[in-house]
């Protein structure tokens, strides 16, 4: 750092509080040190704060207290003040003038051992580069060389907000950090700062012990309070000369008894950096003075003791009679050997033996209740140095050792090169040993570098010495020789020299670069350069020069190559193949030193260069031969000959010229199928030169132009099966032959042929019907008959034992049914049946197992149609048609009969099968209506079954209608049914009208239920005729019954009477209107049981199986609409047949209903 100029000599502090006004002056004649001491000078760079001016001397002092005590090279970091005088106020006008703190730090404070953090913002949209930014402490103290584990400095910048953010961050703070800090800002000619200030306070609940030894050391680095802040680094380096011994000088009793204004002056004179701290001890220890009641003498403010003596606390008491405690930080302190308590008289006294920096803290001693207190500081006693430094020679490469002996053993003692602290680390060429007393530097490897002045420092003195390294005298041993090597040899160049030292290579004056194949080979004396694999471009100048001498070795390297010809890219035989038609330049490379002369030559005749259809080109790399057009003769062998000074090469190259094959021979189709044929054919005669790789084959429509190709990968083989052509259809097919030259041309085509399939077998081959001698097999078409088409079918048998299969017919069935005949009764058949066309006969269709030849009795059985289940409705007129299957063999006796009595067949025509029964009326008379039975019988077997058959009409008219009151505009009307209902419910009547005058008729009331109405809204003074129609289903009546009597409309005001009604009573027991039926159902389809109820009030329905009642069974559903009430089975099975029950009830009585339900499976 530089000295201190003049300016800051004259620099005026700032004034602090005191409590003599002339104070301050004082202060001012002291701010800075005389000029014949420059280096206190610069060591002293602070002034007292307003706690060192309010602070009063000592009452005591320990004696003994010297400047050696506080002369340490390690000290804490010591308070500065801010900027002031002339510095301080051009700093000022600089942040008025431009300003760039958008956010200013702010003071704080801390607890010891806490953190805290002080922020700076600087606004950066009209910067073009960051601004630098310093920290202060005091006046002059850089913070950013005191960057550790003690203090961080951070900065950021937010691009949003184009923002600089810088921290200072305190990690673990102590009390000498508190004072006054400062921030700078500079941008270009931009200045601005500002001040804070830290407080640090100790932490509650704790009694710091003071050790006055460690309390006013320097930091430094390398030791475990390495980065605190420190500025011991900022004072000028001096020698440090071994001084004569002086007399110890008390510091403590010059501070008590000096000016405020004189204490900068003597920390100046004996050394003291951390005098903020000093002061602050003494503001503690300072006391008023005031009379004791207890106390005829109290405790001295301090004791100084060296380390390991001892020490002797002495109060005297005004009452002897009262109890004395002794504390040290607050715990009171128990006889023992190391305290030891005497009372003499009114003296009571305690002695500390064996004192160690432990003890270094506050003491304080109770008399009833009144106390004194002191402070005892425990002193280390300087290392000196014993023996000294001794000035040292050495040569590079050497180890060297610097030796020197402190006064006591491991010691604290630092190593400085030239004024620079050495500090020692895993890669640094510097060690340092520590044998007890004994102190060594070792630095391995010395260099000329390391020359300097090398010096030790220990807290009670220090020694230097001078260190010179030079160079080893060099000799060489081995030079560097020419050398002359083959191309692809190793070229070794080496060389001793009689030191082990470092060099360089060159080539050419280059610098040589190691790689893959060079290598620098460095060991001991040794140096090689060696080089693998030597190319031409290695050939050169070679010079080897050690480092830090002027000695150069050099070499020549000289490469020859004798001529070389290479055909690795020619394969194993030499062989070049050239597509006759095709130009042929064929270029070998070539090598050599010098470049030889290359010759052609085929059979004994050179090729000369020139201009010829084959002719020889020669460069200095590469030979080529030329042949312009290519021809079948041009075929051979062609000789190489290489020749240059270094020797000869020979070589020979056989050059085949190729074309493609001819085309083979027409191809023949062997065997054809449904859409697939086989091709064969022979290769062709010629196969161009070149192997035949394999073959194309293209097939197209006789009728088209267009080839599609089958195969786009080769084949290898002279046959191939064409596919996924269409049935039916011509086709003719080609062939080409492919070697490596090329595709020949087509071969003829193939002879026209067509694709033909047979059939797919028959299908669902099954047994019709067996007698005695035959057997009658049906069958069903193949799936697949095709283009060829279907001619009939073979049927074949054989007996069960033999694999003699018989045809059973001449000629070829047409029909899927035949009937095999003439076989012996009781004997085994299996059958098989053939389907046959144009392409032969198709597979077998086999039935699955013998069939036995004897007439099977089925049992007869009847399967009525599900809507003939019940009642079976027609009108007049109509068709009836209704067929019944029945099963059963052999053919069953059918036996129809009405009302039980045989069937007229001249009204009703019965039409009877193998299979089913036909009943036939082509106009439905009302005659027909009744109940048919059908019985079939096969032998004793006999199954019965009924059909109802109901034919309905129109009804006839209603029997009477006659007029029951006439009353205003109103008549009243009641009729009886009619005889003829038409063999059906009646289903409502239609009422008309009509006026006497005019006898048109008009419809009142359609669809009416019932037999009595009341005709409303007639006109007044009419006489009006009234007819009633009846209606069921199949319409109205042909006729209507008219009323006898008209009724008339009276116009005079006849006064009406309102005849007097009695309440009808609505009520009525449930009864069914609609019964239910016997049902049968099929297993697995749903089944419906149906039935009509009224009643009054609505009766409550309930379904019962078998007598129990169907409760929460979900294969049951119940509905009622409309009185009409349905149980749906859901998939009924033969467990779900029997007698259902319907239950209607209500308050007036129960009704109940029941069928049968039969459910019948259906065999597969």
């Amino acid at each position: 750092m530089p000295e201190p100029t003049k300016k800051e000599e004259n620099e005026v502090l700032a004034p602090a509080p005191a409590p003599a006004p002339e104070e301050p002056n004082k202060e001012k004649e002291a701010g800075t040190a005389p000029a014949k001491e420059p280096n206190k000078e610069k060591e002293a760079g602070t002034s007292p704060g307003k706690d060192e001016e309010d602070a009063s001397p000592p009452v005591a002092l320990p004696p003994g207290l010297g400047s050696r005590a506080l002369e340490r090279k390690d000290s804490e970091w010591s308070i500065g003040e801010s900027p002031a005088g002339e510095e301080q106020d051009k700093q000022n006008a600089n942040s008025q003038l431009s300003t760039l703190f958008v956010e200013k730090p702010q003071g704080g404070s801390v607890k010891v051992g806490e953190n805290i953090t002080f922020i700076a913002k600087v606004q950066a949209e009209d910067l073009l580069r960051k601004p630098t930014i310093k920290w202060f402490k005091g006046k002059w103290m850089d913070l950013a060389s005191k960057a550790g584990k003690h203090l961080q400095l951070k900065e950021t910048f937010e691009r949003h907000s184009r923002v600089y953010t810088f921290e200072m961050q305190i990690i673990k703070a102590k009390e000498n950090y508190a004072g006054n800090y400062r921030c700078e800002v500079t941008y270009k000619d931009k200045f601005d700062s500002c001040s804070f200030d830290l407080e640090v306070h100790e932490s509650t609940g704790t009694t710091p012990n003071i050790d006055i030894r460690s309390a006013f050391k320097r930091s430094g680095e390398g030791q475990d309070d390495a980065g605190e802040l420190d500025f011991s680094g900022l004072l000028k380096r001096r020698e440090v000369k071994q001084q004569e011994e002086q007399p110890e000088v008390d510091v403590w009793e010059l501070l008590k008894n000096a000016k405020p204004s004189e204490y900068e002056k003597i920390a100046f004179q004996y050394g003291i950096t951390d005098l903020r701290g000093m002061l602050k001890r003494l503001k503690r220890m300072r006391r008023v003075e005031k009379k004791s009641a207890a106390f005829a003498r109290i405790l001295d403010p301090a004791y100084q003791v060296d380390k390991g003596g001892r020490v002797r606390f002495v109060v005297e008491l005004a009452d002897p009679k009262l109890e004395v405690k002794w504390y040290k930080n607050g715990q009171e302190i128990r006889p023992s050997t190391k305290y030891i308590f005497e009372h003499k008289g009114c003296e009571r006294i305690m002695f500390i033996n064996n004192c160690v920096l432990t003890d270094d803290s506050e003491y304080y001693v109770t008399a009833g209740d009144e106390k004194c207190s002191t402070e005892l500081f425990v002193r280390e006693p300087p290392v000196m140095v014993t023996k000294q430094l001794e000035d040292t020679k050495a040569y590079c490469g050497e180890r060297v050792e610097l030796e020197c002996e402190v006064s006591e053993d491991d010691a604290n003692v630092k190593w400085f090169k030239n004024g620079e602290e050495i500090i020692p680390g895993p890669k640094s060429r510097y060690h340092i040993k520590v044998e007890g007393k004994k102190h060594i530097l070792v630095i391995e490897g010395a260099t000329k570098a390391d020359t300097a002045e090398y010096s030790v420092m220990t807290t009670g003195g220090q020694s230097s010495a001078k260190l010179s390294v030079d160079l080893k005298p060099l000799k060489i041993l081995t030079p560097l020789t020419d050398q002359t090597v083959n191309l692809g040899k190793e070229i070794c160049l080496k060389c001793e020299v009689s030191e082990n030292i470092t060099g360089k290579w060159t080539k050419n004056g280059l610098p040589v670069q190691e790689s893959d194949r060079l290598k620098i080979v460095h060991k001991g004396r040794i140096h090689k350069l060696v080089i693998a694999n030597a190319l031409v471009e290695d050939e050169g100048d070679y010079v080897f020069t050690p480092d830090a001498y002027s000695v150069t070795l050099p070499a020549k390297v000289h490469v020859i190559d004798p001529p070389k010809i290479n055909l690795d890219g020619l394969g194993d035989d030499n062989t070049v193949t050239v597509i006759a038609g095709n130009k042929l330049r064929l270029e070998i490379p070539i090598s050599g030193e010098p470049p030889p002369k290359a010759i052609w030559s085929r059979a004994d005749k050179a090729i000369m260069e020139g201009s010829g259809r084959i002719r020889a080109e020669n460069y200095p790399d590469s030979t080529t031969l030329v042949i312009d057009i290519a021809e079948k003769d041009d075929s051979g062998v062609y000789h190489i000959n290489l020749k240059n000074e270094a020797g000869e090469a020979h070589a020979s190259i056989k050059i085949k010229v190729v074309d493609i094959p001819d085309p083979p021979v027409a191809p023949n189709v062997t065997d054809v199928g449904d859409d697939w044929c086989v091709v064969t054919w022979e290769p062709p005669v010629y196969d161009g030169g070149s192997p035949i790789l394999g073959y194309f084959i293209e097939r197209k429509k006789k009728q088209s132009s267009r080839w599609m190709r089958l195969n786009f990968d080769l084949c290898k083989e002279t046959i191939f099966e064409p596919k996924k052509m269409i049935e039916g259809v011509a086709y003719e097919v080609r062939i080409f032959a492919v070697n490596a030259v090329g595709i020949s041309k087509p071969s003829m085509p193939s002879k026209p042929f067509v694709p033909l399939a047979v059939t797919s077998p028959p299908t669902l081959l099954t047994v019709d019907s067996v007698t005695d001698t035959t057997v009658t097999m049906k069958w069903r078409p193949p799936d697949q008959i095709g283009a060829a088409g279907l001619d009939g079918y073979v049927l074949e048998y054989c007996f069960e034992g033999t694999d003699d299969w018989i045809v059973a017919n001449t000629e070829l069935i047409e029909k899927t049914k035949f009937t095999i005949t003439g076989l012996p009764t009781d004997s085994r058949i299996f059958v098989r049946v053939k389907a046959v066309n144009a392409a032969g006969a198709s597979e077998p269709k086999y039935y699955s197992q013998p069939i036995l030849v004897k007439e099977i009795i089925e049992p007869p059985k009847i399967r009525i149609p599900r809507h003939l289940k019940q009642t079976y409705i027609r009108r007049v007129g109509e068709a009836i048609n209704l067929v019944i299957p029945f099963q059963g063999k052999p053919r069953p006796e059918l036996i129809w009969t009405k009302d039980g009595a045989p069937i007229d067949k001249n009204q009703i025509n019965i039409r009877n099968s193998e299979t089913d029964t036909i009943v036939f009326i082509r106009k439905a008379e009302r005659s027909h209506s009744g109940k048919y039975d059908l019985q079939v019988k096969v032998e004793k077997f006999v199954e019965t079954a009924s059909i109802d058959i109901r034919v309905i009409d129109r009804p006839g008219p209603p029997q009477l209608v006659k007029i029951e009151d006439v009353w205003g505009e109103n008549v009243a009307l009641s009729w009886t049914p009619p005889r003829d209902d038409g063999n059906t419910a009646i289903t409502g009547y239609t009422i008309q009208k009509a006026d006497k005058k005019s006898m048109e008729w008009f419809t009142v009331i359609e669809h009416y239920h019932r037999t009595s109405a009341t005709i409303t809204e007639l006109v007044i003074g009419n006489e009006y005729y009234f007819r009633v129609f009846a209606e069921n289903m199949c319409g109205l009546s042909e006729d209507a019954t008219m009323t006898k009597e008209s009724a008339v409309i009276a116009k005079d005001g006849k006064i009406y009477k309102n005849p007097v009604y009695e309440d009808f009573d609505f009520t009525e027991a449930p009864m069914f209107t609609q019964p239910l039926v016997n049902t049968y159902a099929v297993a697995g389809y749903n089944a419906t049981l149906n039935c009509s109820v009224r009643g009054n009030p609505k009766p409550k329905i309930t379904w019962m199986k078998n007598k129990v009642a169907i409760k929460d069974d979900p294969r049951y559903r119940m509905f009622s609409n409309q009185g009409v009430c349905t149980l749906e089975i859901r998939k009924p099975s033969p467990y779900d047949g029997g007698t259902y029950c319907c239950q209607a009830v209500n308050d007036l009585g129960t009704v109940e209903i029941e069928c049968k339900l039969e459910v019948k499976v259906v065999a597969q």
